[in-house]
């Protein structure tokens, strides 16, 4: 797993002398003051060694106790913050993990306006990888294939792995003629990776089976139609002569619609 990255970022160096200059400037000032006025009850008023005083007392024994408090604070916020983004990603392929997905996607369909669609992606025959080359080789294919999920998705998609061999996307805004050409374009980019363990080529592809809102408003049961047709387009494999199928809503009302890859 990834470990922490003890430097902090740029963001959090500014927010510390930020917080340093603002907060020791009103210290000198209210020392300022509160000597002016002690000054002015026992004595004809505040003097220059007065003022020096007035101004040095707390930059010098308040200003390098809230430097190391800012910096401890700023390097635990740091910390956390990695934390929570490890917490939520899976470690080989750096997609949000099954949990994080899950919130993710629940959360976006609570807020989402108009028609969504969930894509859930399988790679065909993976465990052939793995026999024939390996398990770290089958890891490097993962990485590829959600490399090439990632960068196909539409922005502001997620992308997840559930499982195994087993990833999904969730697109807001989009209604399944829409979804067809993300899966076509995932299928594209899969099929574009040029993947060669131990010099041996090995040529990557993907199944998808789609939902959109329209049929299926909640998380639960989008996902499981989505990987209802799956399913569908995973059985497309046992037929000769063809390639994996992408199996989508029907353009026309509810139900389920196959699109054979071109």
């Amino acid at each position: 797993m990834t470990n922490l990255k003890t430097a902090l970022p740029r963001q959090s160096w500014r927010r510390i002398w930020r917080v340093c200059v603002v907060v020791n400037a009103a210290s000198v000032a209210l020392s300022v003051l509160l000597t002016n006025f002690i000054m002015e009850v026992f004595s004809a008023g505040i003097n220059v060694q007065g003022l020096v005083v007035a101004i040095v007392t707390p930059l010098t024994l308040g200003g390098p106790m809230l430097f190391v408090l800012m910096l401890k604070h700023e390097q635990l916020r740091h910390a956390n913050n990695q934390l929570r983004h490890m917490a939520g990603t899976d470690w080989l392929t750096q997609c949000a993990n099954r949990g994080a997905f899950t919130t993710g996607a629940t959360s976006a369909l609570a807020d989402a306006r108009g028609e969504s669609a969930m894509l859930v992606i399988d790679a065909d025959e993976f465990k052939s990888v793995n026999d024939r080359f390996g398990h770290d080789s089958g890891d490097d294919a993962l990485r590829l294939i959600a490399a090439a999920i990632a960068r196909a998705a539409p922005k502001g998609a997620l992308v997840g792995r559930l499982g195994g061999e087993e990833f999904a996307v969730f697109v807001p805004g989009t209604n399944g003629e829409q979804a067809h050409a993300v899966a076509q374009a995932i299928r594209d980019a899969v099929a574009a990776i040029v993947f060669a363990p131990h010099g041996k080529a090995c040529p990557l592809s993907v199944s998808v089976g789609a939902a959109t809102t329209a049929e299926q408003p909640q998380f639960a049961g989008l996902y499981r139609l989505a990987d209802q047709r799956l399913y569908g387009a995973k059985a497309d494999i046992a037929a000769p002569d063809t390639r994996p199928n992408v199996e989508l809503p029907a353009q026309q009302g509810p139900g389920m619609a196959t699109a054979a890859a071109a």
